[in-house]
């Protein structure tokens, strides 16, 4: 799960049907001079940013390779590098998809975003109804059913963009997440899940895993409340949880997924034995939020030698996964289940992780790396951190 701040989105839409009208008359001499190799630092390329419309008022942010000059642009409680609105150029044409964790917002996988988009990738990042830094109102299994339809339904919603979709290659497709969204991942991955499963790990393993069963609301905190707590806990999941349905997803055109810090105690472990699809995870060892044990470590028993450890960070807890790290008030719950364990040294392996992620995907969806591609290596100013700039 991922940290429930809150942010409004600040740049105005009025104008931004005209933004993308002369991005669509330039779109053939962009094409032209990318392929011709005229993209240089003269001109630079970065990382754009637009946000295309849900059918549920939500937004679809998407990050791209764009022509231009990054500027300091706030979102949420950052101000990020980005090009709003910028033409884009040619990538690698393939697309991944990152699904937030519970209460999340894109602004958090901003720096993953930038690795990806210096490789080549363009990045969307569906907002999960009711499960969002906006709306957290309907976090856990109501949400996971919906989060694999969202997913398909931000590729549909990019598959319509006049300007974007030319260049995408959308029946070859990434997905990744973490935490919840580690969840969506393995579901499209072919994983089986339940909200009895579910409701069946908390009344074997709640004190071991009470976060991963109630969520951001409280801990265990060896006093006299924790008996309530405890109580309080085992009748709403019980009452809630109880059906024992099986939960299955396909969308053919996603071919590789990576989960991060998944909630995966729900899964059936055989279902991911032989995943669909090429299958990587991403595991900290001091992840308080989502015990090891219980939840990624048994999906890599069940699916090895099938799936690949993409990362394993002995030192790292749960706020592995976010990057930009967002501002946690001390002493609170998120605090305790999200800030990096003493020994994690972010600035070294937070980019060493984003550049395994982004050779993930290259190796399981291009057949091999564009002219185009190399191009933008060299003009893409490589980060050795986090890409927020300072306050």
């Amino acid at each position: 799960m991922s940290v429930p701040y809150r942010n409004g989105l600040v740049a105005s839409r009025k104008s931004g049907w005209l933004v993308w009208l002369a991005m669509l008359m330039l779109w053939p001499a962009v094409q032209a001079g990318a392929q011709q190799g005229g993209s240089s630092a003269s001109t630079g390329f970065g990382m754009g940013l637009t946000q295309l419309q849900q059918s549920d008022g939500g937004w679809v942010t998407v990050f791209y390779p764009a022509m231009g000059q990054e500027t300091p642009v706030l979102r949420g409680p950052f101000r990020l590098l980005l090009i709003p609105d910028g033409v884009p150029v040619t990538g690698n044409s393939h697309l991944v998809v990152i699904s937030h964790g519970s209460g999340g917002s894109p602004w958090v996988h901003a720096d993953l975003a930038r690795t990806l988009v210096r490789r080549g990738f363009t990045v969307a990042l569906p907002q999960h109804r009711g499960d969002n830094d906006l709306d957290p109102s309907e976090p856990g299994p109501a949400s996971w059913r919906r989060r694999p339809q969202e997913v398909s339904d931000a590729l549909d919603l990019v598959a319509r963009h006049a300007v974007l979709a030319p260049s995408l290659d959308l029946s070859s497709v990434g997905v990744l997440g973490g935490s919840a969204g580690g969840h969506t991942a393995l579901s499209l991955a072919g994983g089986r899940w339940s909200d009895a499963r579910f409701r069946d790990h908390c009344e074997q393993h709640l004190d071991e895993d009470f976060s991963s069963c109630v969520g951001f609301i409280t801990l265990l905190r060896g006093n006299v409340l924790d008996g309530l707590k405890r109580w309080a806990a085992r009748l709403v999941i019980g009452w809630r949880f109880s059906d024992e349905t099986w939960h299955e997803y396909r969308d053919p055109r996603i071919k590789a997924a990576l989960a991060m810090v998944p909630f995966a105690a729900d899964f059936q472990p055989a279902s991911l034995q032989h995943p669909q699809i090429p299958l990587g995870l991403v595991l900290a060892g001091k992840d308080r939020n989502q015990i090891p044990r219980f939840h990624v470590q048994v999906i890599l028993e069940a699916c090895a030698p099938e799936c690949e450890l993409v990362m394993e960070l002995p030192e790292a807890g749960h706020g592995v996964m976010l990057s930009p790290a967002p501002p946690l008030n001390a002493d609170t719950v998120a605090a305790y289940l999200l800030s990096d364990p003493p020994g994690f040294q972010r600035e070294r392996d937070i980019p060493e992780l984003n550049s395994r992620i982004a050779a993930f995907f290259e190796r399981h969806l291009l057949v091999q790396p564009s002219a185009s591609v190399a191009a933008m290596g060299q003009v893409l100013t490589e980060s050795k951190g986090p890409m927020a700039v300072g306050p």
